[in-house]
């Protein structure tokens, strides 16, 4: 009996280990052969049972003749699946196709190569750009009112423009041999932060020229004549760039953009050549009032086939200078009181010559393809760094604040339910640094990591919206009380504008970062598409390689889900012994927990996965959750694991990977294939739910860790605009933070004498006055008491104001001053409407309402 029940364990043993270590088909299938062969020489099984054992490795067996299992198999497979393959657009293909697969490819393997990702470079600035970080960067800051810009002005004042053209921040991504800095990715992040942490308005209006624009698209797709003739103008800030995509009718669809541009002739410069005239109407265009070329996505037609065969080209990027007839410039949006200059620009019958459009005529048609491809990049550097910024920001003040601002006695951060938000921000705060600082580490080393800059772009943004609302429970009313002194609101205000653009957060999660990853990532999806779509016996073979490598590949992931469920993935190899081992361990478990549960919903939802985005979404989000979790460890690696940030990085590791357990769960509740979320859960979650969030106790820690000058602290937060100086509050709470430790025991002696009725007087100033009368105070410890009063009392005050304070300020600047002009009405207007078109504009706030026609509307 016990040899029988040895044999039939010892089967199923050999088996699953076979597919966790993912044995080849063939060696596999040696391996059972020759334990086959072994049970039937040595064991004592009745005749059905090593009957059905033989016909089951003979199945096996046949398997490995690929002649006979493509006639047999793959066949008829490639049929049924040819007509369940949901069609797919050339615009989709393109995005799919854009950028390259990085560790997500890892994780969704199902077995991570953490060594992979262990010895890849830490991320470093090189001596130019630190030296711009400490020079100009800080000039520029310590320039920054960010009161004035967001009420009073409405706009940077000239000053600020002049010296951001003076010191060529709008050219940080041009190469050095057209004037532009040549900045790495890194050396971007790191401005953009450091701005935000002062002002998100000049972090905003610094980013976009160095993002997805006029600029960026040149680079990479432009003639050498746009190039020589555009980017030494970029660089040097005369000429103002924007690119406008989003049309009012469309929105995030930008696949449907209804602005046309139709090849014919017209004059242009006063000869008559073949150009296109262009109709757009587009909206929300970061830098559009101010513009002086407009990057425009449009879709080409060429009816008299002037240029080609054909009737119409597709999506083309053009360049359309703003000087031109029929551009309409000037109006703004007022985004959440943060005014950046953002507006709508339309264009009426606007004539330009082919070369406008960026690469020639030969990349028409190619737009959505280079705005897809650069947005594979762009994504992860200019919102997420803005967000890093702010995020980092808040939790130094928030920090400090809760430990200078005292209630019953006791510091706020004392109190447990502040010290729970406290930590939750700083383990925020530290996950959004990593994956930013990681992932661009990765775009510095050459890749276009398309789904982890959306995952960035998505959680980043949303982690800092999180952040900016736990700063404002922390702080209170300091926080919403508006004014020059409040150093939270404009960031609360901004989080949402962030949330939106580049993709709304809904779209990115719930389409983009699983449906793009899905058949990115996956090590087999794509060539079973693209093999699918081959003719032949070519495209036969290609299919059968990858279904069955896929069939292998399922059932590797399934083994490896269940072996690491089961013994919570202790023997799993890791890069590392210290504190952080177990976090990689439990990182590879649910990957493969993740690559299994993606080859399930795809199986039994097929094409139907697209439309049901909630699930596709929960896949999303496991797929974050254990891409930040490794951004994460590796950042700690790379900062050189310093011990004492450990209680931060088991906080982030444990939430990140607790979310992904329960989006499993969500995941396996809400499949509609009840029989398959049966059989996956077997595999996922055998011995149930059994991973935690973090404890109470790690969170007060960390709370401890950022309420006192430590180097977790200054770690944490490195990177932000720290100067002390009367204008800067976070350099000012850092202040009063130190000081709170030297004035501990002077604080403690007037404790004391008050508990012990020495005091005749309620208030702090006068009970240090008494204390210096009776002795319990030196003068030199009174002075030193006093002063520190002084500075929390400053740092807590809110601002007030007369009722007329608050309208907006009828001298208001004109909007982009000091810098390229907005367009002026062209010279056949009528001398009286040119008279009021520049009356409306210099005694109109900057916010009014809308006039019954554009200020700056050209060429009717």
């Amino acid at each position: 009996m016990l040899a029988t029940l040895f044999w039939f364990l010892l089967f199923p043993v050999v088996a699953v280990t076979l597919a966790y270590r993912r044995e080849s088909l063939k060696r596999s299938t040696l391996v059972m052969g020759g334990l086959l062969l072994a049970y039937t020489l040595l064991g004592n099984a009745g005749g059905f049972w090593l009957s059905l054992l033989w016909l089951l490795f003979l199945g096996l067996l046949l398997l490995n003749f690929e002649d006979f299992r493509r006639t047999t198999i793959s066949r008829r497979l490639l049929a049924f699946y040819r007509q369940i393959l949901p069609p797919m657009s050339d615009t989709e293909r393109e995005a799919l196709e854009a950028g390259t697969v990085w560790w997500e490819g890892d994780l969704f393997s199902g077995a991570p190569d953490w060594e992979k990702l262990y010895q890849m470079p830490a991320p470093r600035l090189t001596r130019e750009e630190q030296a711009f970080l400490d020079g100009p960067t800080e000039t520029l800051c310590r320039m920054l009112d960010d009161w004035q810009i967001t009420h009073e002005l409405a706009d940077m004042p000239p000053e600020v423009w002049a010296y951001i053209r003076q010191e060529k921040f709008f050219a940080m991504i041009i190469p050095k041999r057209y004037g532009g800095l040549e900045f790495s990715a890194l050396a971007q992040s790191c401005v953009l932060r450091k701005l935000a942490s002062r002002s998100l308005v000049v972090a905003s209006t610094v980013g976009v020229p160095n993002s997805l624009g006029p600029g960026e698209l040149l680079l990479h797709y432009g003639t050498e004549e746009q190039k020589d003739h555009y980017l030494p103008r970029l660089a040097a800030g005369d000429e103002i760039p924007c690119f406008a995509l989003t049309s009012p009718r469309v929105g995030s669809d930008a696949t449907a953009i209804t602005d046309t541009g139709v090849v014919c002739r017209g004059e242009y410069e006063g000869r008559e050549i073949i150009g296109i005239r262009l109709n757009w109407d587009k909206r929300y265009i970061t830098l559009a009032p101010i513009a002086t070329v407009l990057g425009l996505a449009f879709k080409l037609y060429d009816p008299d086939h002037l240029m080609g065969d054909r009737d119409a080209y597709g999506i083309t990027a053009g360049l359309v200078p703003t000087r031109l007839p029929g551009v309409t410039i000037g109006r703004r949006h007022f985004p959440l009181n943060i005014p950046f200059q953002n507006g709508p620009t339309q264009g009426r019958d606007v004539f330009v010559p082919l070369d406008a459009i960026i690469g020639g005529p030969e990349r028409a048609g190619e737009g959505w393809k280079m705005l897809v491809q650069q947005l594979s990049v762009g994504r992860g550097i200019t919102l997420p760094s803005n967000a890093v910024g702010c995020g980092k920001a808040a939790v130094y003040a928030s920090g400090a604040y809760a430990r200078i601002r005292r209630q019953f006695g006791l510091p706020v951060g004392k109190f447990h339910g502040v010290g729970e938000v406290l930590a939750r921000m700083a383990g925020r705060t530290y996950i959004m640094t990593a994956a930013a600082d990681v992932t661009i580490g990765a775009i510095d080393a050459g890749e276009k990591p398309a789904v982890p800059a959306a995952i960035l772009k998505y959680h980043n943004t949303e982690m800092g919206r999180a952040i900016a609302n736990d700063a404002m429970d922390v702080q209170g009313g300091k926080g919403i009380m508006l004014g020059p002194k409040n150093y939270l609101g404009r960031n609360y205000q901004g989080m949402p504008i962030a949330i939106t653009v580049e993709g709304a957060n809904i779209l990115t999660r719930g389409l983009i970062i699983f449906g793009q990853g899905a058949i990115r990532c996956h090590p087999y999806v794509l060539k079973e598409m693209e093999a699918a779509g081959a003719e032949g016996e070519a495209g036969l073979r290609a299919f059968d390689r990858a279904l069955f490598g896929h069939l292998g590949y399922a059932v590797g992931n399934a083994a490896r889900s269940l072996v690491m469920a089961l013994t919570q993935a202790r023997y799993v190899m890791a890069p590392t012994r210290d504190g952080t081992r177990r976090y990689y361990q439990h990182i590879s478990r649910y990957s493969a927990s993740f690559a299994l549960a993606a080859d399930v919903a795809m199986l039994t939802l097929g094409g139907a996965l697209k439309r049901k985005e909630l699930l596709s979404a929960r896949l999303g989000d496991v797929l974050s959750a254990i891409y930040l979790a490794s951004m994460v460890l590796k950042h700690h690696v790379n900062q050189g694991s310093p011990e004492e940030d450990l209680p931060i990085v088991e906080w982030a590791c444990r939430s990140l990977l607790y979310d992904a357990q329960e989006q499993l769960h969500g995941l396996l509740r809400n499949l509609p294939n009840r029989w398959a979320s049966a059989l996956l859960r077997l595999f996922v979650f055998p011995r149930g739910r059994s991973y935690s969030a973090p404890s109470d106790e790690l969170g007060l820690q960390i709370a401890e860790l950022i309420m006192r000058p430590c180097d977790s602290r200054e770690r944490l937060c490195e990177g932000i605009y720290q100067a002390v100086e009367p204008n800067n509050p976070l350099g000012l709470l850092q202040e009063a933070l130190e000081l709170t430790e030297s004035v501990k025991p002077l604080e403690r002696k007037v404790f004391n004498a008050r508990r012990d009725g020495l005091f005749e007087s309620e208030d702090t100033p006068s009970q240090i006055n008494e204390a210096e009368r009776k002795g319990i105070l030196t003068a030199d410890e009174a002075a030193q008491l006093r002063s520190f009063d002084a500075k929390v009392m400053a740092l807590i005050d809110v601002d007030d104001f007369a009722a007329a304070e608050l309208a907006v300020r009828k001298t208001a600047a004109t909007p982009g001053a000091a810098r390229a002009p907005v367009k002026k009405p062209q010279a056949k207007k009528k001398a009286g409407k040119k008279k009021a078109s520049k009356k409306r504009v210099v005694k109109k706030p900057v916010v009014a309402k809308r006039a019954t026609e554009p200020v700056e509307k050209q060429g009717d």
